[in-house]
């Protein structure tokens, strides 16, 4: 299925009264969505958000402190009406579906959708998924985003719920945006620094010579595979996509990788202090809407910019034109 191409500028921006500019980049967004939707003043936002949860087999090996959240107690936290997530989307008015794509402990009694009993390899010694388990995964996500854009969902983001993919995310970013480990993972304070950084190197080291298109199947994740389709199925659809954390952007650069058109259909919610992050939405061609001290991932940050977009686009309603 071929990519739609991007409208050019709507000529509603050059007719308005306010000084051209004087909402510096709210004025853009809403001219990027218009384009996208191919109208003068682009409609009204309806969010979806999906998020992918699986456990990583290269994170069995590190010796994590027991205060750190496992994936399965993440995606439990994310079902519950009183958390973060959740009380954002809603807040948004955006949906919200988790999918476990293979988390690792009990998950009984939590409202997920389980399509998969186990999560990704350790991409130390072998591929991260066969390319049957690769191919299903990006299957999962195209499905996914058809369904949310089916449901009249016109803004789409996926995010993923997962301890420990540290190293395949930094793997992926490496690999697809050119950069040695130490750009890409972050010193943090549970004592695993010195041993990720081994591992990544490690992958690096057997992944040499893989095509940039065959990254995310060789070092990434189940997770990232999905969130790589939902980028590609949504761009396909003419629907933008509103990126995350640095796991979203890990696999956009996947998914840009099967086509660079894909890139055109996404937005940059922030940019956190983590290393890599940056550099990857820059390898991207994206600029985020705000930078951030810390990163939120599991589809925080972006739910946190809905309303910002929502106020964009709210502007460009009823602005005194030239004519008037």
């Amino acid at each position: 299925m071929e990519i739609p191409a991007i409208n050019p500028d709507s000529e509603h921006y050059s007719t308005l009264l306010h000084p051209a500019g004087c909402m510096s980049r709210l004025e853009d967004v809403a001219n990027w969505f218009a384009k996208r939707q191919g109208k003068a003043i682009p409609d009204q936002l309806k969010p979806a958000i999906v998020l992918f949860a699986a456990d990583h087999g290269v994170a069995s090996s590190f010796a994590y402190p027991e205060s750190r959240p496992t994936t399965a107690e993440r995606v439990a936290y994310a079902t519950s009406d009183a958390s973060v997530i959740r009380k954002l989307a809603d807040e948004a008015g955006a949906s919200l579906r988790i999918i476990d794509l293979g988390v690792r402990g009990d998950l009984s009694g939590v409202e997920v959708e389980k399509v998969r009993e186990s999560g990704s390899a350790d991409i130390r010694t072998e591929p991260a998924m066969s390319q049957e388990e690769y191919w299903e995964a990006v299957g999962i996500g195209e499905e996914l985003a058809a369904h949310a854009v089916a449901e009249g969902a016109n803004l789409l983001i996926a995010s993923s719920l997962t301890s420990g993919d540290h190293v395949s995310v930094a793997a992926v970013i490496c690999e697809l945006a050119g950069l040695v480990p130490e750009e890409t993972l972050a010193s943090g304070s549970d004592g695993t620094y010195g041993d990720e950084l081994l591992a990544l190197a490690t992958v690096l080291e057997r992944a040499q010579g893989t095509p940039s298109n065959d990254i995310l199947r060789e070092v990434g994740g189940l997770e990232l595979a999905a969130m790589a389709g939902f980028y590609r199925a949504a761009a396909r659809k003419g629907v933008p996509v509103l990126l995350d954390g640095m796991a979203s952007a890990a696999a956009a650069l996947g998914s840009a990788a099967w086509d660079i058109r894909i890139a055109g259909w996404l937005l940059a919610s922030f940019a956190s202090d983590k290393s890599g992050h940056a550099s990857a939405l820059e390898e991207l061609g994206l600029e985020p809407m705000v930078h951030l001290h810390r990163g939120l991932g599991g589809g925080k940050g972006a739910a946190l910019l809905i309303p910002v977009l929502q106020a964009a686009i709210s502007l460009q309603r009823g602005l005194a034109t030239i004519e008037d």
